[in-house]
């Protein structure tokens, strides 16, 4: 890559990088996500539930069964975590910014595959791309 347009690029993502952080809706996300660091019973939460939800499913992988204890067990933790406004505050600020990492990747992916920037009908969600079997 030519030092011009390594510097155009990083200088456009820079803006791209702006434009989000702008964004009224990135700054209720952020708090969000703020307010679940600074909450140790919620964050021990997650982390219990995480390691639980791990250790589950490496049992499953391992073609054990799960006993109605376990699972009941995995999904009170779940449910009390979700309870918790903070936790949940979390999860859904976690989501929105995985939506917005999962939009720019989109939209750069597609301009390499098409060679040109992408329309809405191109970010269709009909299918992953050509030849690939789903539609």
């Amino acid at each position: 890559m030519t030092t011009t347009l390594e510097t155009s690029i990083r200088a456009k993502t820079r803006d791209l990088c702006e434009s989000i952080l702008q964004q009224p809706e990135f700054g209720e996300l952020r708090l969000k996500i703020d307010q679940f660091l600074v909450n140790d019973a919620a964050r021990q939460q997650y982390q219990e539930l995480t390691e639980q939800g791990e250790y589950l499913h490496h049992k499953q992988h391992q073609g054990v069964q799960l006993t109605k204890e376990e699972v009941e067990g995995f999904e009170k933790k779940r449910e009390a975590f979700m309870k918790n406004p903070v936790a949940r505050g979390f999860m859904d600020a976690q989501d929105q910014a995985f939506q917005m990492r999962d939009i720019v990747a989109k939209y750069v992916s597609k301009t390499f595959e098409l060679g040109r920037v992408p329309t809405e009908e191109d970010l269709g969600e009909g299918g992953c791309g050509e030849g690939c079997g789903c539609h």
